[in-house]
Formats: structure tokens, C-alpha cells, sequence
């Protein structure tokens, strides 16, 4: 079984694209609350999706699950709804799972948890060092479906140059054994099409198999679509990428064995990789 592909889109003609190219989930992204301030002057995606973009991606795709990433735990304010609001408007308009970001405290994942209320599966997305340090006890609530690491705001959180460089401190590693330990599906960022990326793609993809991951982000780099706009060309991107990775995959499947001069090759080119950042540059 192949990793769940995930990709952000609220553009329907993209989200029909993306399922029939073999995406499993289209990823509705609705986080704003407090991440333009976290993530200021980073190129970063914050996309400002609604409900409304729930009913109309819902209403096109058909075999896909509907993802959607919420704001972080918050009561009402003249700005926005609270948190119950907005999870039961998301659920009403179609979200087959909810994304809870930005959670430090194992009662933000339990409020989440009941607000949901087993209307739709849960996933955690763990980004903050606050989260890894409580993530035994996070991992004791009942009703957490899957459970994510995002890679980005963690790398942030630990002062780290590069994100990858979660892979080779052994942080993404000891969060996942503790999610298979505990009998719940796990993913961690984002990968671009075969061959691209700073660290490319295949390094990634080996790492998700060896640590036994099921899920990952299609990153923007695999498609920009605010900079490709013609719908053949993202439909050829979409229906090659997908079809090249997953060829790959079956690759990982069959040699097991070289997962372990992955993890070398890994560190040796994140070194690198952060030996050539500067200490005030931006990732």
C-alpha cells in the first residue's frame, strides 16, 4: 500500500485533476489565525480557504477524502468564530477529516477531540517542540485517528536552519515510534516530483518507507498553481508526478535494504545543505 497523497487546493478544476491523477485526499486549508505572524516573511503557503470551499470541492470530487486544516484551539472574537463553530461548519459542509495545527498542550488536542466528537476522523498536525514534549500523554486521548508532523513551524520552533534536519536529529524518528507504538497512522511532510527539491525527492520518499510512514503532503513545489495556470499542464504534471512516484514506490516496497544508506545519505547532504545556509538567511 502505497503513502496517502495530500495536495492544498480550492480551485475545483485542480481538485478534479489531482483525484483523477491518484491523489487520496484534497487538503482544504483553512489556518490563518496567528500563522502570517509565526511565519513572517517566509515563502510559505497561507491560503485563507473557507467553508464555502469545503461545498464546492466536496461537490466535484468523488473518491477523494475531503481534508481540512483548521485554526488552532480559540474561543470567539469579533474577528472570527470560535473553535466549535468552525469544526461544525467544517464537518456540515463535508470535511471527512479535521487538521488541528499549532497545539502545545495535550488540552487543546482534547478539546479538539470532543468537539469532533467522531463526526470526522482527527488528525493532530504536531508543530511545536511544546507538543513532543507532551506527546505521551497526547497519545493516551482516545479518538485520534491519524497524526501528522509538520515539519516547517517544528523546524521553526527548534531554531533549526533547515527543516529536513528534523530527519537527522532523530525528532522525527522517536515521534514516529511512539505513534506506532500507540497503534495510530502517522505522515510528515511534503515531497516534490522525483528528482526536485533542495533535498530531492527520493531521499524523502525512502525515509517515509523506512519509519513506516502513510501519508504526505504534495508539496507546492510539486505543482505551483499560482504560477502554472493552463489546466493541461497541470493535469500532465499531475497524472506524470503521481505515476513516477508511485513507480518508485514500488521500488521501496521490494528493496528494504537500502533504507539504512539512505538515512546516511540523508545526513551527509543536510549537512551540507546547512552548511551552505547562512545563519540570517530564510528557508
Amino acid at each position: 500500500m502505497g503513502l496517502k497523497f495530500m495536495y492544498i487546493t480550492n480551485s475545483p478544476d485542480v481538485a478534479r485533476i489531482a483525484e483523477a491523477a491518484g491523489v487520496d485526499r484534497i487538503f482544504v486549508d483553512m489556518e490563518y489565525i496567528g500563522k502570517s505572524q509565526r511565519q513572517g516573511g517566509m515563502d510559505t503557503v497561507q491560503s485563507h480557504h473557507t467553508i464555502q470551499d469545503i461545498k464546492t470541492i466536496k461537490s466535484v470530487v468523488s473518491s477523494a477524502e475531503i481534508l481540512v486544516r483548521l485554526n488552532p484551539i480559540h474561543e470567539a472574537t469579533d474577528e472570527y468564530c470560535s473553535s466549535k463553530d468552525e469544526i461544525d461548519a467544517a464537518i456540515e459542509a463535508g470535511a471527512d477529516i479535521l487538521m488541528l495545527p499549532f497545539f502545545k498542550t495535550v488540552d487543546e488536542v482534547k478539546t479538539f477531540v470532543e468537539l469532533v466528537g467522531g463526526r470526522a476522523k482527527t488528525m493532530p498536525l504536531v508543530e511545536t517542540p511544546e507538543s513532543v514534549e507532551v506527546m505521551d500523554e497526547i497519545l493516551k486521548i482516545k479518538g485520534i485517528d491519524e497524526i501528522f508532523i509538520g515539519l516547517n513551524d517544528l523546524s521553526l520552533g527548534y531554531g533549526k536552519k533547515f527543516m529536513f534536519e528534523l530527519l537527522t536529529d532523530g525528532t522525527v524518528e522517536k515521534l514516529c515510534l511512539k505513534f506506532k507504538l500507540s497503534g495510530i497512522p502517522y505522515g510528515f511532510g511534503g515531497i516534490a516530483s522525483l528528482g526536485k527539491g533542495m533535498l530531492i525527492s527520493e531521499c524523502i520518499i525512502k525515509e517515509h518507507y523506512r519509519m513506516q510512514s502513510t501519508c504526505a503532503i504534495l508539496s507546492r513545489s510539486f505543482c505551483n498553481v499560482s504560477k502554472i495556470k493552463d489546466l493541461e499542464e497541470i493535469n500532465l504534471i499531475f497524472k506524470n508526478g503521481v505515476r513516477e512516484i508511485r513507480n518508485f514506490e514500488q521500488e521501496c516496497q521490494k528493496y528494504s535494504s537500502f533504507f539504512t544508506d539512505n538515512e546516511r545519505i540523508v545526513a551527509e547532504k543536510v549537512r551540507m545543505i546547512c552548511g551552505s545556509i547562512k545563519n540570517n538567511e530564510e528557508i
